[in-house]
């Protein structure tokens, strides 16, 4: 699957990103303040990232971030794997867990349905190069 967008000198501006640890301990958003880890799915193999500020620079899999992400994407940085859609659809048979019994229309944690979500990761050689 492939993602275009017009090409401006800001797409290639990589986040600048913190540790995990740092964006918990740090993190001006109430709802990763006190947590430990970032919560997981419990129908993918990935973890929820609530605000692209919150993106840590140190995880090497998945990532499910909201759509307002693709404003700030920088293709150097960041592999686009799919969408939520993607998966319910059986294009990202990879990424579910097979130990989910319920639904993959969207990505679930805590049993609470999440926002449509966009799967990224960090290019390969990428990891905490930003």
């Amino acid at each position: 699957m492939k993602f275009t967008n017009l090409d401006h000198g800001r797409r290639h501006q990589p986040l600048v990103l913190r540790t995990a640890a740092d964006n918990l301990r740090f993190c001006k958003h109430a709802e990763l303040k006190g947590k430990t880890f970032y919560d997981s799915y419990d129908n993918y193999d990935a973890i929820e990232v609530p605000f692209t500020d919150a993106i840590p620079s140190d995880y090497n899999g998945a990532m499910g971030v909201s759509i307002s992400f693709l404003d700030k994407y920088c293709p150097e940085q960041f592999e686009i794997i799919g969408t939520d859609f993607n998966v319910k659809d059986g294009l990202l048979d990879f990424i579910k867990n097979n130990r989910w019994n319920g639904k993959f229309d969207r990505g679930y944690v805590n049993g609470e349905r999440q926002y449509a979500r966009i799967l990224i990761r960090h290019k390969k050689g990428m990891l905490g190069k930003f």
